[in-house]
Order: structure tokens, then C-alpha cells, then sequence
């Protein structure tokens, strides 16, 4: 049987250890349910297998600290403010973006072929921060320690939600990844006055590319009915805080759920 841990509130030393290691893979709680998480190609082809997933949505990448979104995403001066906005507040954001040059170099100098399930046909992907606790512990000690990012999914069988409930992940991906981290409790914590019915399960999603996967421009305070600008794709925990942030960082953007993502 898969092994599983009560999460403690302190960085997890096993969790950490499973994704040091060659196709490593985890369980762990965000403030919006049960990720997988990994750190390589090989634990990436578990993730897929785990999940039973199409592989054509764009990778997941978390982001531990802000000093790592920077070294990997590309940002301009704008969407560099809004993101730390966020992280200064503690709230849950990802944004489709283009990866800097030298970083998606390095990406594929691991030489596992990993870009390939990391990014979409555009070589963008998801860049992700204030995700849960326990998730952020890990990201941010594989990147200051060794400079491996750590690689997501959530939960779940694809298209169904976990609920927020570790037995929520389902019996075929307990039974695929080496460790369980078990916080419900934490996730429970996040929306207390919601429902396992009406809490939100996933994260709000912003696109920062047109549809050729370009960095949209700067706006600048005087300027009016900019495309193309930031799209909300997804809605979700903290919708109505990000949608404010939206409006003082940007003059022009749009909501259009489950736009392309």
C-alpha cells in the first residue's frame, strides 16, 4: 500500500526525499484540494498514467518563491506587480506564460524530454504561486537547494474533483504515486464557510499570452481597450480578490472562461 502521512505543518522530509529521487511522486494538500506532485519526465509519465490524462494541457509549474517565477517565466513590469500583489497577500494564482529562453534551456538540458509534457503547443505553461503550505515547503527547498522545479496536477481522476478529501483522489492514483500527505483539515480550513458542494476546488488561472503564446504588452496607465491583455481562463478560490487586483494592475482585460485552457 502507498504510505500515508498526516501533514504537520513542517517542511515533509519524506515527501522531500521522493521527489530527490529519479520519477518520484506525491500526494500532497493545496488550499483547494489534493496535486501530484513531481519533479522529473519519469515521474511526469507517472503523473499522466496515474491520472489517466490527455496530455496536450499545458504543464503546471510551482513556483516557491517569487525569485523563482523570475528566473523561469517571462514577466513585464506589470504582470511582475500583480504577481507579488499576490504572493504580499497570500493568495492562489497561476498565469499562462511563455518561459524565459535560458530557462526552458535548461529544461531541456535534463535531456528527458521533459518540455514536452511541460508546456503546450505554444510553450507556455502554467506558473503557479501561494499554492497550499506543505506544497510550497517542498517547491521552494528543491529550488534553493538543488534548483529542480517541481511539477503539478491535480489529484484526481481527470474531470473529476477530489473534494477536498484525501479519499477524494481516487483508488488508482493512491496506488500509483510513493506517498500520501494527508491534510484535510488544512484544506477544510481555507473556505470555512463553504461546503464540499460549494468551496471552490481549483485555482484561478490568468492568461498573459495571446494565441500565438506571446507575452501580451505593457499597457501603462493612460491607455484604454488594450488587446490583447490578461484573459481569466478558469475561475476559483479568491476569484473576486483577483478580479479586483486585475482592474488596479490593468486598464483592459477580459474574463472568458475556459477560454483555450
Amino acid at each position: 500500500m502507498t504510505k500515508q502521512l498526516h501533514w504537520d505543518g513542517n517542511l515533509s522530509q519524506e515527501g522531500l526525499a521522493i521527489l530527490q529521487n529519479t520519477g518520484g511522486l506525491i500526494v500532497c494538500p493545496t488550499k483547494v484540494g489534493y496535486i501530484i506532485m513531481t519533479s522529473d519526465k519519469e515521474g511526469l509519465e507517472r503523473k499522466f498514467d496515474a491520472k489517466e490524462r490527455k496530455r496536450n494541457k499545458p504543464g503546471v509549474v510551482l513556483c516557491g518563491s517569487m525569485e523563482e517565477l523570475r528566473k523561469l517565466a517571462q514577466l513585464t513590469p506589470e504582470i511582475d506587480a500583480f504577481y507579488q500583489k499576490h504572493w504580499d497577500e497570500d493568495i492562489l494564482l497561476g498565469c499562462i506564460l511563455p518561459w524565459k529562453p535560458e530557462a526552458f534551456e535548461k529544461l531541456k538540458a535534463y535531456g528527458d524530454g521533459r518540455e514536452e509534457l511541460m508546456t503546450d503547443v505554444r510553450g507556455t505553461s502554467c506558473f503557479v504561486i501561494k499554492f497550499g503550505v506543505a506544497g510550497e515547503q517542498i517547491a521552494k527547498e528543491m529550488w534553493e537547494s538543488e534548483g529542480k522545479m517541481v511539477y503539478a496536477s491535480s489529484a484526481n481522476p481527470s474531470g473529476k474533483g477530489n473534494r477536498g478529501k484525501v479519499e477524494g483522489i481516487g483508488e488508482r492514483i493512491a496506488s500509483k504515486v510513493d506517498l500520501i500527505l494527508e491534510a484535510d483539515d488544512y484544506v477544510a480550513s481555507i473556505q470555512p464557510d463553504k461546503t464540499i458542494e460549494t468551496r471552490y476546488e481549483q485555482g484561478v488561472m490568468v492568461s498573459m499570452v495571446d494565441s500565438e503564446g506571446t507575452l501580451i504588452p505593457e499597457q501603462g496607465a493612460d491607455s484604454r481597450s488594450i488587446e490583447p491583455c490578461p484573459v481569466v481562463i478558469r475561475k476559483g478560490l479568491d476569484i473576486d480578490k483577483i478580479m479586483m487586483h486585475l482592474s488596479d494592475h490593468f486598464n483592459s482585460w477580459n474574463y472568458r472562461q475556459g477560454e483555450y485552457y
